[in-house]
């Protein structure tokens, strides 16, 4: 068996709320802007261990999704593994961090260990939509273009 070569995306967006705001509202699959609102079905613990299952429907099937939470740090940062079809059964990590810039909140996703091929790529695109959602939550008016990717 070859060994699937991986790769780490980051996003980052301004999200015109305070960390505690973006870090509350990120864990509850109840609240529009968190990344499990709105899919066809969420089981969430969000306690460090706890684990999370959700099923996306996108491109005309359900995609499937499981982690664990491995730290949470209330207004600063949450990391969880990652598993789904796209992840080529490698779990990931994802990593995302708070940090106040005023009035505003810095929101920066790591996630490390993805396949480096089209659909382990297209996390950065995937998390991209899920950044723009919180800042549109909170600005109350579409996202604006121009999340910065590396």
């Amino acid at each position: 068996m070859s060994e699937v070569r991986t790769t780490e995306l980051t996003v980052r967006r301004t999200v015109p709320a305070t960390p505690a705001q973006v870090y509350e509202v990120w864990l509850d699959h109840r609240s529009p802007g968190s990344p499990w609102f709105g899919t066809a079905r969420a089981i969430i613990h969000p306690v460090v261990d706890g684990l999370f299952y959700h099923c996306v429907d996108h491109a005309g099937r359900s995609w499937a999704h499981y982690g664990r939470f491995v730290a949470l740090e209330p207004g600063r940062r949450i990391q969880h593994t990652w598993m789904s079809e796209a992840t080529r059964g490698l779990e990931s990590i994802v990593t995302v961090t708070l940090e106040a810039r005023g009035g505003d909140t810095e929101v920066t996703l790591r996630h490390e260990n993805v396949p480096d091929d089209e659909m382990g790529r297209t996390h950065a695109e995937g998390w991209g939509f899920v950044l723009g959602a919180i800042a549109e939550r909170f600005a109350g008016r579409p996202a604006a273009a121009g999340e910065e990717r590396s």
